[in-house]
């Protein structure tokens, strides 16, 4: 097994456990214990995991980079449950924008059961997933994000997607807070969703409940400028000026 691959596994258990030991960690992966020391070490200085003796637990999310690879381990049913409600919003022959978050990726997984979609998306996973059906795909193209490898940005993305009419545009961001403004960690990625969200007849957020009343660095949007937020939570009893035709429970 990669270093890389180690540390994407060592993320997924304590994303399911919150706190394990050393010891743990290496009988779960069937490898030495210094081996799992020194790759927590690199995981701890890169902010992602926070070391005590003995243990290890997943360090806070709010603003932080985590990789695809454990964001798509994070709050898996939840998401699951918002893509359905999500694909209720898409009619057939519909062009639709997905952005590169896990919570769009769902929606990918759900639409060769929609009739006649066409999707344009920067998420390399999108991609790589609809490659397997009959499904009319577009792919921004431009730069691999340095900040997340899993998404394509941009100048060049940025230009495809401007000469492009969506008949909806489904995106998710980092958090949202009562008020509404929603905030990502990645600069580039809303670069290209505020792009998605302007060309888009209908604009869609996607967030799961533990996104609510947190925030992190780069202001996105309000609420008030998007058509439906569709979450696994009642968003009338957490927003301090509810909007109830705007929001979808999932």
């Amino acid at each position: 097994m990669y270093k890389c691959e180690r540390e994407d596994e060592i993320l997924a258990l304590l994303n399911e456990t919150e706190y394990a030991t050393v010891e743990y960690l290496a009988k779960k992966m069937n490898i030495s214990s210094s081996s799992i020391r020194r790759d927590l070490k690199n995981l701890e200085e890169r902010g992602l995991v926070n070391r005590s003796y003995g243990g290890v637990k997943i360090a806070d999310a709010t603003g932080k980079r985590i990789p695809f690879s454990l964001r798509s381990h994070e709050n898996n049913s939840q998401k699951k449950q918002i893509a359905k409600a999500a694909l209720s919003l898409i009619n057939v022959g519909d062009v639709v924008f997905l952005d590169g978050s896990t919570s769009a990726y769902f929606v990918a997984e759900l639409l060769p059961a929609v009739s006649g979609v066409t999707v344009v998306t920067n998420s390399v996973d999108a991609v790589s997933f609809l490659s397997r059906y009959d499904v009319k795909v577009y792919c921004t193209g431009g730069n691999l994000s340095t900040e997340n490898k899993n998404v394509l940005v941009g100048g060049y993305a940025q230009d495809f997607l401007r000469r492009i009419q969506a008949d909806v545009a489904i995106f998710s961001v980092q958090s949202v807070n009562a008020s509404g403004d929603f905030f990502d960690c990645y600069s580039e990625e809303v670069s290209i969703r505020n792009i998605m969200m302007q060309n888009a007849k209908r604009r869609i957020l996607l967030c799961d409940s533990s996104k609510w009343n947190k925030t992190s660095t780069f202001y996105q949007g309000n609420v008030r400028d998007i058509d439906y937020v569709v979450s696994d939570q009642d968003l009338n009893t957490l927003f301090t000026d509810p909007i109830p035709e705007k929001y979808i429970l999932a």
